[in-house]
């Protein structure tokens, strides 16, 4: 006799149809209310595009249980995983935050979060527009007077 999973399905900003364990599904505080009312119908996730929700499920299927281990092979594989998860395109990233955001996972929204920190850890403010692909909107004169009044800007 076997033990039959209970599935929750999703609907994506898209219209994409997504079928998750209840169990993957408890961990996003954002839909847990409407899965512990017993909600049979499909979520819909408004802010979420099926591309980005499959990756989401991805990392919280690999993270459920993994990260408590102690078993230091465990931990050393779910490492390994992630850094090859988290190859993603910078607007990829960046939706991957708002849907982490949205649905209120930390683990993926930290993660998310600190490759973004990381990315741009020792970078100066120029690298950093250059990332972000953001044009620098303050003429010489108010940047001067900006890093004039903030301490923390003055060796930039």
């Amino acid at each position: 006799m076997s033990s039959k999973k209970k599935v929750i399905t999703l609907r994506s900003s898209d219209g994409e149809i997504f079928e998750v364990e209840e169990a993957v599904a408890l961990e996003w505080l954002t839909i847990k209310p409407l899965v512990e009312s017993g909600c049979t119908d499909a979520i819909p996730l408004p802010q979420v595009t099926g591309n980005i929700l499959a990756k989401v499920i991805e990392y919280c299927k690999k993270h459920i249980g993994a990260s408590e281990s102690e078993d230091r092979k465990i931990l050393y594989e779910l490492e390994s995983w992630d850094a090859d998860f988290i190859k993603v395109d910078q607007g990829t990233l960046f939706d991957l935050i708002r849907a982490a955001d949205y649905l209120t996972i930390k683990t993926l929204f930290e993660f998310t979060c600190q490759t973004v920190a990381d990315t741009i850890k020792h970078k100066t403010i120029e690298e950093v527009r250059h990332i972000f692909r953001e044009s620098n909107d303050f003429t010489p004169e108010e940047e001067k007077e900006i890093r004039g009044k903030s301490w923390w800007l003055q060796g930039l």
